[in-house]
């Protein structure tokens, strides 16, 4: 073991605790011939491995370990993470006092091996009562930039931002579901490098950056969601974009018919996209070349393989603060799909509810109160400058939408009606004035509540799964005990 290395473990040993002592990491040095070393605020254990020729593993070979705990080190940790294959490089976020923050990113040498780690180690028993989450974790080189011009195509887009910032790859924008010559008012700017879209971030991030004289929104786009192969070699659902508002169900069944009559079991259309159930796999894979880029009432189609629902992903949707049961329990591919305005490639989703299935839920949001100390210093701020990830109430969160698409607040209309046994039974109607002269000039649900509280939450809900974006962060636990009533 070098000098540096023997460094590290002794600087390491003067803050551990218990059995997690210098011996143990020594030890597994020795054993294992990997170097470690700790740096801002991560240990790294390995990177690349002894004898490591030719670059790093590509994208897909990390996963995220959560739910580690404190007192639980690199000797405990690497032979458990040692079975699903080779370790790259082991990294675990350290605290200033020397006990681990709670989570880590294993780095393995091929993609097979990270999708084993996911496969046999989420909600593994480490310790007697004490389970990890594991899931894939993956470099982001995408931002969302919100507040654009509508007028602005995408050319003019991808030039500007290749102005302003370094290693810009490509930009994503989508027409108007109501005009498509106009964009939604958003992009993802796509980056060579997470470091590239970092520093990307930094310079844009402090509010005051301005395109075309506009002030921007700027932040991470949250990451697509990973299906493994085998899984997307059973789909025979097509994903259908960039529709007219006005095109039907029926007109979508017809025309994806004429390439073969029957072949379309049923069609299931929300705002501007759909999506196409087939009989077999092999007619959706047949009729997905053919239709791509076919002209729908005056609409030109994006169409692509559905992407089911990867349950190991709700790790991650947990720790970004992101719950949404997903509509038809289907996602999209990243390049071709709608998305709200930080997430790239999810079509709206509908609560569990709505369309009967009972789908296990990701674990809850923590909630935790912090004592408050004489002398703690509070600064004011508004809560459209907090993230939406803050927000459980679906209330909240379609006053900061329509906050942040510089709309004016939602107003609710209040209805009542009685039930058969005497009850009071109230609904809320939603006018959102920015596009009430629009397709749609109100949102109401089919649901009756008895209380008001619920009544309002329903409605707000109602709404924003019926936007052309997807805004379902709520809580699902609130959810689903709404859609009980």
């Amino acid at each position: 073991m070098n000098e540096e290395n023997l460094d590290v473990t002794n600087g390491c040993s003067k803050v551990r605790t218990g059995t997690q002592n210098e011996a143990a990491l020594l030890a597994l040095m020795e054993k294992t011939g990997y170097n470690m070393v700790q740096e801002n605020g991560q240990r790294k254990f390995g990177g690349p491995p002894p004898g490591w020729e030719g670059p790093p593993p590509p994208r897909g070979c990390e996963v995220f370990v959560g739910k580690i705990p404190r007192d639980m080190y690199e000797d405990e940790l690497v032979p458990v993470f040692e079975r699903a294959g080779k370790i790259y490089e082991f990294r675990l976020m350290m605290e200033f006092s020397g006990e681990n923050r709670g989570y880590a990113f294993v780095m393995y040498t091929t993609k097979e091996e990270a999708q084993l780690a996911i496969r046999i180690l989420n909600n593994y028993e480490i310790r007697p009562g004490k389970f990890i989450g594991v899931c894939v974790s993956l470099d982001n080189c995408r931002l969302f930039i919100g507040a654009i011009p509508k007028e602005k195509k995408k050319e003019e887009i991808l030039d500007e931002m290749k102005k302003v910032t370094e290693g810009v790859v490509d930009v994503i924008v989508y027409p108007s579901a109501t005009d498509k010559t106009k964009n939604r008012g958003f992009a993802f700017v796509e980056y060579e490098s997470h470091r590239a879209a970092a520093m990307a971030r930094r310079k844009l991030i402090p509010g005051t950056f301005q395109l075309w004289g506009h002030t921007i929104q700027v932040d991470w786009a949250d990451p697509e969601k990973e299906v493994d192969e085998e899984t997307m070699q059973r789909v025979k659902v097509l994903y259908v974009r960039n529709l007219m508002i006005s095109t039907t169900e029926e007109t979508i069944k017809a025309e994806f018919n004429k390439f073969k009559p029957g072949a379309v079991e049923r069609v299931k259309k929300l705002r501007d996209y759909a999506f196409v159930h087939f009989f077999n796999r092999e007619d959706a894979v047949a009729a997905m070349s053919v239709m791509n880029g076919r002209c729908i009432d005056g609409a030109n189609i994006e169409v692509t393989l559905a992407k089911p629902v990867n349950k190991e992903s709700t790790w991650r949707q947990h720790l970004n603060g992101q719950i949404s049961p997903n509509s038809e329990n289907l996602l999209v591919f990243a390049n071709k799909e709608e998305g709200h305005q930080k997430t790239l490639g999810k079509p709206p989703s509908l609560p569990a509810r709505l369309n009967g299935q009972h789908s296990p839920g990701p674990p809850e949001i923590e909630r935790c109160t912090y004592p408050f100390f004489p002398g703690t210093k509070l600064t004011p701020i508004s809560m459209y400058s907090l993230k939406s990830n803050h927000f459980n109430s679906a209330v909240m969160h379609l006053d900061y939408y329509c906050n942040k698409n510089n709309w004016a607040p939602p107003e609710y209309y209040l209805y009542s009606t009685t039930s058969q046994d005497g009850k009071v039974l109230l609904v809320y109607k939603i006018v959102i004035p920015a596009i009430a002269n629009g397709s749609q000039s109100y949102f109401m649900p089919d649901k009756l509540c008895t209380t008001l509280e619920d009544a309002k939450e329903l409605a707000a809900q109602f709404t924003l799964l019926h936007l052309d974006r997807e805004h379902s962060l709520f809580s699902l636990d609130l959810c689903r005990r709404i859609w009980r009533k």
